[in-house]
């Protein structure tokens, strides 16, 4: 990419009160909304209207917190992203901007500036607040959207990542077919998620002055075609700028095409600012290894490791090196799951979260030379994540089954939940006038005599003298814990306002039961873990407030792949199925997926390895296969910009399902990917969801 050299373009909002600006917003501005609720039931509508808490940051010095908040507008079927401010122990809450753009990205200036990214100008740029006077200033004005940034901690540079682009376009190579449409692909990876891989994230420096801008802009990755951060997900939190601000660690798969597709092994580089070198810390560590971070005194840097090549929900630990001596400590040992977060608290210590038994906590993590002590921080039936410190308090987000978001406050010495300080309240308007369902644990012995955690999520005002239609939840992942996640599509609380009983079971394949549980799964898709399901069902309907004649299963990627799959061994147990962006066809799958690595290790090889047991046995249970035993109705939902499951894999179970006689729907979004993240397009799937649930299960 051509070097630009950034100047500072100063554009100054007018000086004035939130209320007054607030009066000035533009007409379609989405804020806060009260939906009209009856009933007391959650709705669709009210999951739209909540306010969504996103990206925080902490100024350790001034006590301030600023974060940003997301609202939608089913009739408009837009979002924008508003910024907000409050002190470090919840009080003085404001809303900083008002002006209908999308801002993300805040982080604290050294000279008490709140800087964010923020789209005003037409493109994703640096912009800064002045919070005594609220006066905007646009920092910088590069000549690519900005994805993300952060300033180095002596202030004088800045780090920011921005798309690089790596593949020629047609019109490039044919100057004379403009208009040309087709691509011509020559190796894998040319789609990735939602999107045909033309560009790649680059992590970029520069001098950084108020004054001038940016200058001496340096891409770290100058004529690489890898990805820092890494796709589809990867963020900041896989760059870090050492305390002296003279290097920054990053993380990289130096890989393309079929080798990218084959392997998960990234690696932490180190890039010296001065030299503009770069060293490979985790040479000969074969798995991902992501997210560096530094100790406070630079003389340490830890980052989150798997240690097999290929497995991408290997156990995922937290590893220390020492810098000079280069020598390497497995710190999270005494946790047998993954170390989901990390934070330095000082030069011995961490805070971390790590999800076991179904729920997310935090932990303390201390580093000694006999052994690292663990100890809870904040646990409960809640899912945390970290945010950052301030003083003795980390500060969290939390959300679980009944509350989405919002962000907390907890001494480090703290050790139970009824510890922790709610700091916001952004949804109690909603949560006011609703009555949530009911959230309870269940333990349960599988076929192999193992304990397994399930969730039970009754409905408002249960009364167990009623009989209730009941569905039973598969979890996708397939290595995605069911903890107290809360969804705004997959939405617990919502199906139990419409009168259903939820079973969600933490099946074999799920992380937070040890490393033996959560590798159950691979190589063995319609094994244990479908028995796992069955043995959830029929054990909750040992209940007699369950209407076992009025049965559903639903589930979304694996678990869309199970619906599938139940639909052909459940015995008439399920009266209505719903699969959303679920594989149907396994051989397929496997040439269709983009990430190669996930199918040969999940599927244990390709299906023309006739001599690789598992592989056969894997393909031997492909959804497809079993379509001639299918009686119950099924919904099968699909975006067509899914590039992980193909929309294909859903059209074929529907033509299947109408070919056999079993009653069928098809919802296809054209313009959504693995998610449904448009409004319209979310309120559509909710009514279409329960539409169906309510047809084959409640009509009589």
């Amino acid at each position: 990419m051509k070097q630009k050299i950034l100047l500072l373009a100063a554009i100054s909002c007018m000086t004035m009160s939130c209320m007054q600006k607030q009066e000035q917003t533009p007409a379609d501005l989405i804020g806060k909304q009260t939906p009209k609720i009856t009933d007391q039931r959650f709705s669709a509508e009210a999951l739209w209207a909540m306010g969504r808490i996103g990206s925080v940051a902490v100024n350790e010095q001034t006590g301030k917190i600023a974060y940003v908040v997301s609202y939608y507008s089913v009739e408009q079927n837009k979002s924008n992203a508003e910024l907000f401010l409050m002190d470090a122990d919840g009080t003085n809450q404001e809303q900083l901007t008002f002006d209908g753009f999308h801002q993300s990205n805040p982080v604290w200036m050294n000279d008490g500036r709140l800087a964010y990214l923020s789209d005003e100008s037409g493109s994703s740029q640096v912009w800064a607040m002045q919070l005594k006077k609220r006066e905007k200033t646009q920092l910088t004005d590069y000549e690519d959207p900005i994805d993300e940034f952060s300033f180095s901690p002596d202030g004088k540079k800045i780090l920011f990542v921005a798309q690089v682009k790596t593949v020629a376009t047609t019109a490039e190579k044919y100057p004379d077919l403009p208009k040309a449409t087709g691509r011509v692909v020559n190796d894998l990876m040319y789609k990735h998620w939602d999107e045909w891989v033309e560009t790649a994230p680059h992590p970029f420096v520069a001098d950084f002055n108020v004054l001038t801008g940016m200058t001496n802009v340096v891409d770290i990755l100058v004529g690489e075609p890898y990805e820092s951060p890494m796709k589809p997900f990867g963020g900041m939190e896989q760059l870090a700028w050492s305390p002296d601000s003279k290097q920054v660690a990053y993380t990289c798969r130096k890989k393309v095409g079929l080798d990218y597709a084959l392997s998960t092994n990234s690696d932490i580089y180190l890039y010296d600012l001065a030299t503009r070198t770069t060293t490979n810390l985790t040479e000969g560590m074969m798995g991902y290894d992501t997210n560096p971070q530094f100790s406070p005194d630079g003389t340490m840097i830890a980052w989150q490791s798997m240690e097999r090549d290929g497995y991408e929900s290997d156990q995922n630990r937290l590893m220390v090196m020492n810098l000079e001596s280069k020598e390497k400590q497995f710190v999270s040992s005494a946790l047998e799951t993954n170390v989901d977060e990390f934070l330095w608290v000082d030069n011995q210590s961490f805070a971390l979260t790590a999800c076991w038994h179904g729920v997310v906590s935090v932990y303390a993590l201390t580093m000694n030379a006999d052994t690292n002590q663990v100890a809870l921080i904040a646990g409960g039936q809640y899912d945390h994540s970290i945010v950052g410190l301030q003083g003795e308090n980390l500060i969290l987000k939390r959300h679980s089954m009944c509350e989405a978001d919002e962000i907390y406050s907890v001494n480090l010495k703290a050790r139970n939940t009824e510890e922790l300080v709610q700091l916001t309240h952004e949804n109690r308007h909603i949560y006011d006038k609703v009555e949530m369902g009911t959230v309870v644990p269940r333990w349960q012995t599988t076929t192999d005599g193992k304990q397994m955690l399930t969730w039970i999520i009754y409905p408002p005002h249960f009364d167990p003298a009623k009989k209730y239609p009941t569905l039973l939840y598969c979890e996708g992942g397939p290595q995605t814990p069911v903890s107290q996640f809360w969804s705004y599509r997959w939405n617990f609380m919502m199906m139990a306002a419409h009168d259903y009983i939820i079973v969600a079971p933490n099946r074999r394949g799920l992380p937070g039961f040890g490393n033996e549980w959560n590798e159950a799964i691979s190589g063995d898709y319609g094994g244990q873990c479908m028995r796992d399901y069955l043995t959830a069902i029929d054990e909750f309907c040992t209940e007699p407030y369950v209407d076992t004649g009025h049965l559903g299963c639903v589930g979304a990627s694996f678990g869309g792949f199970s619906v599938y799959w139940l639909a052909g061994h459940h015995d008439g147990r399920f009266k209505a199925m719903i699969a959303h962006d679920g594989i149907f066809n396994m051989e397929m799958q496997y040439l269709e997926t983009e990430e190669k690595w996930f199918a040969n290790w999940d599927m244990g090889g390709a299906y023309w390895e006739k001599d690789n047991e598992v592989a056969q046995r894997t393909f031997a249970n492909s959804p497809h296969l079993f379509v001639d035993k299918w009686t119950a109705p099924i919904l099968c939902i699909h975006g067509e910009k899914d590039y992980r499951i193909l929309a294909n894999q859903a059209m074929a179970a529907f033509d299947a399902a109408k070919l056999r006689g079993v009653p069928a729907q098809l919802l296809i979004f054209p313009d959504e990917n693995h998610w449904v993240l448009q409004p319209q397009n979310g309120v559509l799937w909710q009514r279409t969801f329960f539409a169906w649930l309510d047809r084959w299960l409640k009509e009589k």
